[in-house]
């Protein structure tokens, strides 16, 4: 679990997520990065049983599933997210 959370972007990733469900776009637009990029991070993710990604329509919306990386993270980034309102 600690290589998938030691690049910057995937944390980035999966702080927005902790936030609540997204897609890709959110995501992107949240973190202003390609498209591509996001897409290729949120695989990795997918593949590692950190998070999944549901279909509804066209799009597809990504949550963390994994309980024991939602815990990690918390601790990772409690600055962080105290102080946007997230606990």
């Amino acid at each position: 679990m600690f290589k998938i959370l030691g690049n910057p972007i995937r944390v980035s990733i999966l702080s927005c997520l902790l936030k609540g469900d997204s897609n890709v776009t959110r995501i992107q637009k949240c973190l202003d990065l390609p498209q591509s990029t996001v897409s290729q991070q949120l695989g990795i993710l997918k593949n590692a049983g950190i998070i999944e990604g549901n279909r509804h329509g066209l799009e597809i919306i990504y949550s963390i599933v994994d309980v024991k990386t939602i815990e990690t993270l918390k601790l990772f980034l409690a600055d962080s997210l105290e102080k946007e309102g997230i606990s």
